[in-house]
């Protein structure tokens, strides 16, 4: 899944068929929205991210902007409503994490293009060095030998993107949303430096979605 031409032509194929997924507000235990190690960008990038979200055509569903725009490196356990600062678990993320980006320099990813899926709109993060399949690896490596297990399951990241709308509800508007991705699949953000490496815990309030940070480690 490399390829975002593909993807993009079977997200387009999707909706227009109907077939789209949707998020549920996070309840104890669930498999999505748990803890994960994140990279957020900062600066202009983000607010030229913002300002297009805000333009979507998507009532009732979670639209991202600002500090809760992020790239994924790791999804790593089930919602948990309550998890304190000594938490062994957290902790031990925290370290591997350090471990992972230890003497690397920060990770730089151009973001451009558009694209419909399944479960909602990202923007392809298109790398322009090894840091961040580096850090991918060492970061495994990491909460491996620490008997850390996480909901990756050996799954190997080779697309990389930033989230502008995760569905919340079914999706009513499947022609115009694709019409509205059409449009902008073209767009180009600029380079964003990724200097910072997180865990963090997700927040759903007011119907939006918000990034708490619990562990940082810098590049």
């Amino acid at each position: 899944m490399s390829d975002f031409a593909e993807f993009r032509a079977k997200g387009r194929a999707t909706l227009l068929a109907g077939r789209a997924t949707y998020d549920v507000p996070m309840v104890e235990g669930a498999l999505r929205w748990g803890a994960a190690a994140v990279l957020r960008p900062e600066g202009a990038v983000v607010d030229r991210m913002t300002e297009l979200a805000a333009t979507v055509d998507a009532p009732g569903h979670w639209v991202h902007g600002g500090r809760t725009l992020h790239v994924t490196l790791r999804s790593l356990e089930p919602y948990r409503t309550r998890v304190p600062e000594d938490d062994p678990l957290r902790r031990g993320y925290g370290a591997a994490l350090a471990e992972a980006v230890d003497g690397l320099p920060p990770a730089r990813v151009r973001l451009a293009g558009v694209h419909p899926h399944q479960g909602g709109v990202l923007v392809g993060a298109h790398p322009e060095d090894d840091t961040l399949d580096t850090v991918r690896k060492r970061f495994a490596h990491a909460l491996e030998c620490r008997g850390i297990r996480d909901l990756e399951h050996g799954r190997v990241r080779d697309l990389w993107y930033v989230s502008l709308v995760h569905f919340a509800a079914p999706l009513t508007n499947a022609r115009e949303l694709v019409a509205w991705c059409d449009a902008h699949a073209d767009t180009d953000f600029g380079t964003a430096e990724l200097r910072t490496a997180e865990i963090v815990q997700f927040v759903l309030t007011g119907g939006r979605i918000h990034v708490v940070p619990w562990e940082r480690a810098a590049f």
